[in-house]
């Protein structure tokens, strides 16, 4: 097996403007106690972000952090046909009422270990080491991906910016996850 990176090969690692662009139904959820749409920067931020890209804000709610109110919003939206990926922000830490892995793990039918290793090597370059005080997981919820973020600004515009603004580009390559939504199967490869 081949082990160099795929641009030593000449094959091009980024976005190919020349493929034609699929937009996802993204849903974002902030978990807090304390924010309300006034003072969810977080939640804002990735708002912004995905729309920016061309993407389509498919919903935005703020829960508490507690286990039932985050679940139970995941598992509505994630029964949504029209939603493709779910973002959450907070609750990913280690203080005491940090509750989304615990919410949100036991709805995954499959789990996607590579997103909390890439995204801790993104905002490590930022956080440095501190990026180990982060449980962010990702998953798919029946065919709906969601990817769960601390709630700081930074850590969001890391998550973003860094790695899946890329990754939910149907147009980035090698490939993307966009060609594993329902809807855009065959499409994307």
């Amino acid at each position: 097996m081949d082990d160099a990176p795929l641009a030593a090969k000449g094959r091009k690692v980024g976005i190919d403007e020349r493929l034609p662009f699929h937009p996802l139904n993204i849903a974002v959820l902030t978990i807090s106690d304390t924010r309300d749409h006034n003072t969810d920067t977080s939640g804002a931020l990735l708002v912004d972000r995905l729309t920016a890209a061309g993407h389509g804000l498919a919903g935005r709610v703020i829960v508490p952090d507690e286990i039932e109110a985050i679940r139970r919003q995941v598992q509505a939206w994630a029964e949504d046909e029209a939603i493709d990926v779910i973002l959450t922000t907070g609750g990913t830490g280690f203080a005491p009422r940090d509750v989304t892995p615990e919410a949100v793990t036991p709805l995954f039918r499959r789990t996607m270990d590579g997103f909390s290793v890439v995204f801790h090597q993104a905002s490590q370059a930022t956080v440095g080491v501190a990026t180990l005080q982060s449980r962010a997981l990702a998953g798919q919820v029946g065919d709906t991906f969601v990817f769960c973020v601390p709630g700081s600004t930074g850590a969001c515009r890391d998550a973003w910016d860094l790695v899946l603004g890329q990754e939910l580009d149907s147009r980035f390559r090698p490939c993307s996850l966009v060609g594993q939504i329902p809807r855009y199967r065959g499409v994307c490869n």
